[in-house]
């Protein structure tokens, strides 16, 4: 039976933590802390299954902090738990401490970064459908604000198809968003009723009354299909009268008097009280976080010049990465048919989860997913990632390890029209903290870099191509990241053009016809890593050819002209881009490659004008 007058008198230290290191710090969001500290207290003290010692202890049971402002509240409870020290709370805020503003992984039980409102439900579908195998629940705390985002709703309706009754939502209702006052306000019935009709059990309590806090947690089911939203009405600023339920305090830190008042009114805090979290169900029989394995590249047979679109490559490696390494699991938005990722459905649908199209939720289950030692790939139309670049740089500051593949790139698709070119993806990803970004020509490449992809540890963008392209490479090539291939050179090269994927296939049949028709011998160099990009091949090209011309079926900003300028940006020759620089359309491939001054007689114009400066 759970001991009230312990969590009251831990609630009371957990909310003199958070008044100390805000005002010790300065700044942060004490106010939004202390309304959810009651229900939180509860949960670690007396309901979470925890192992402090082995924070990846798979049997854990995982609390996400999607509400990550409040980040004194996860603090100020792992310090009452013993594992944080008074001085190192102090540190709150400050320069190189692992307590920062909005947690992330530097803090050792953050498992990802969290603050960008509206993510940790998604993250949390991930880690429940990765544990649903497992007895343990994941728990994610969100604010009563962050509940107007779409990506929320995505979530949910998500978490009932999948029936994940071991995810446990908490929202704190406190009625104060940043600026005034939330939609609902303190409507919990309205909160209740929605997540009713989105397929979850909903449960109202007072978000301060331990006796309705401890009941809501321990008729949580077991056994449930359904998953769990508990509603907990509360007040902003909670402990402290002055700051209950007033605007204008958010994001605002206590001056000191104010600070030596509030604590002041707490009372007496007994500061060696200290909290216990129960250890996991020993006799829990739980998956090992798998690793990364030694992966065998099959001895695929392309021929020389057989059309395949890298889109489908892309498919078929995946599938035989799936039967290496049972920690792939891939994710798709609707378009497994055009990405290929049915034909991994089809022989591993248990690691197969249909997102529907609700790209946002996809990337942070993917990041959930990986938190608990899964290896995603998410494929998408690359134009639809563009809609959850917050889910996806969210997740490199998680230290995700998410592939992404976007199809249906560039003006080569044709007659779909501008709103399915992915035109943008190239630049998203690169800017992007410590991602790479390829781009594979033909299936040799691309089936090479999607093992290359599954290697490396982080976040990696692959693009590919709706049409087929030829098979331009020997089975025996190599690809790795990082790396270029010279497709074609002599030892009078006059201009070197840099391309990759299906500019790459226009660049070669330009350099065909210069030598032929013109005696001009043009270096073609496949840049399919263009993040990282081979400076060392660039720079080798730039001191022996008079120009360097880039080609791409891309917008010009932040794609592959860009990353070469960069490379080249001391060196002492002319760079010229050919990118999509006119408003797309519906069209032929060939039509529009040849509009957007990007085909294979477009690059032949280029260099004649180019060598006749």
């Amino acid at each position: 039976m759970a001991d009230v007058a312990q969590l009251e008198k831990l609630a009371k230290l957990v909310r003199y933590y958070i008044l100390r290191m805000t005002t010790e710090a300065g700044s942060g969001h004490p106010t939004s802390s202390l309304s959810a500290a009651d229900i939180m207290v509860a949960l670690f003290f007396n309901k979470l299954r925890f192992d402090l010692k082995n924070p990846q202890n798979p049997a854990n049971d995982r609390v996400i902090f999607s509400k990550g402002h409040t980040s004194p509240l996860l603090y100020a409870l792992y310090t009452a738990a013993g594992e944080l020290t008074e001085k190192e709370i102090d540190s709150y805020r400050q320069f190189k401490s692992p307590l920062e503003g909005h947690p992330t992984p530097n803090f050792k039980f953050a498992e990802v970064a969290t603050g960008s409102l509206g993510q940790g439900l998604s993250i949390g579908v991930g880690m429940a459908l990765a544990l649903r195998s497992q007895i343990s629940n994941i728990y994610v705390l969100m604010g009563d604000s962050e509940v107007s985002e779409g990506s929320v709703w995505e979530a949910m309706e998500l978490a009932s198809y999948y029936q994940l009754g071991n995810l446990v939502g908490i929202i704190d209702v406190n009625r104060l968003g940043q600026s005034g006052e939330t939609m609902l306000g303190w409507d919990t019935e309205t909160y209740k009723k929605r997540a009713e009709a989105f397929g979850w059990q909903a449960h109202v309590v007072d978000g301060h009354d331990f006796g309705q806090i401890l009941k809501a947690f321990d008729s949580i089911p077991s056994d449930s299909e359904k998953p769990q939203m508990i509603i907990a009405k509360t007040i902003k600023g909670k402990g402290v009268s002055f700051l209950e339920n007033k605007e204008g305090w958010h994001g605002k830190a206590l001056g000191k008097e104010d600070y030596e008042k509030a604590v002041k009114e707490l009372g007496e805090v007994d500061k060696s009280a200290r909290g216990e979290i129960a250890s996991p169900v020993s006799s829990i029989k739980y998956q090992v976080l798998r690793k990364n394995t030694k992966y065998q590249i099959p001895n695929t047979k392309y021929q020389l010049g057989e059309m395949v679109a890298t889109r489908k490559v892309y498919g078929e490696a995946l599938t035989k990465l799936g039967s290496q390494n049972p920690s792939v699991v891939v994710l798709d938005a609707e378009t497994k048919n055009s990405t290929y990722s049915e034909m991994f459905k089809e022989k591993f649908p248990e690691r197969f989860f249909e997102m529907f199209i609700a790209e946002q939720n996809m990337v942070g289950t993917a990041l959930g997913l990986s938190a608990r030692g899964m290896i995603p790939f998410v494929s998408a139309f690359a134009a639809f990632f563009t809609r959850a670049f917050d889910q996806i740089r969210m997740t490199a500051y998680s230290k995700g390890n998410v592939k992404f593949m976007g199809s249906h790139a560039g003006v080569s698709i044709g007659e779909d029209g501008p709103s399915q070119m992915g035109l943008e993806d190239i630049s998203l990803f690169r800017s992007v903290f410590g991602s790479v970004v390829l781009n594979p020509s033909d299936a040799v490449s691309c089936e090479k870099l999607v093992y290359e992809a599954a290697k490396h540890q982080g976040i990696v963008y692959i693009r590919t191509a709706r049409p087929a392209t030829p098979v331009i490479y020997q089975n025996s090539e190599e690809f790795k990241i990082g790396g270029s291939k010279v497709v074609k050179s002599s030892s009078n090269d006059q201009v070197t053009v840099v391309a990759c994927g299906v500019a790459l296939i226009e660049a070669i049949k330009a350099a065909d016809e210069l030598a032929k028709k013109d005696n001009i011998n043009a270096r073609v160099i496949d840049a399919y890593s263009i993040k990282p990009i081979d400076e060392v091949t660039l720079k080798k090209a730039a001191k022996e050819t008079k120009a360097i011309i880039t080609v791409e079926d891309h917008y010009p900003e932040g794609g592959l002209g860009d990353a070469v300028l960069n490379a080249l940006s001391k060196e002492k020759v002319e760079v010229y881009k050919l990118a999509v620089s006119k408003m797309p359309m519906s069209g032929k491939p060939a039509e529009l490659l040849d509009y957007e001054g990007i085909s294979a007689s477009a690059i032949v114009k280029k260099v004649g004008q180019v060598l006749a400066i």
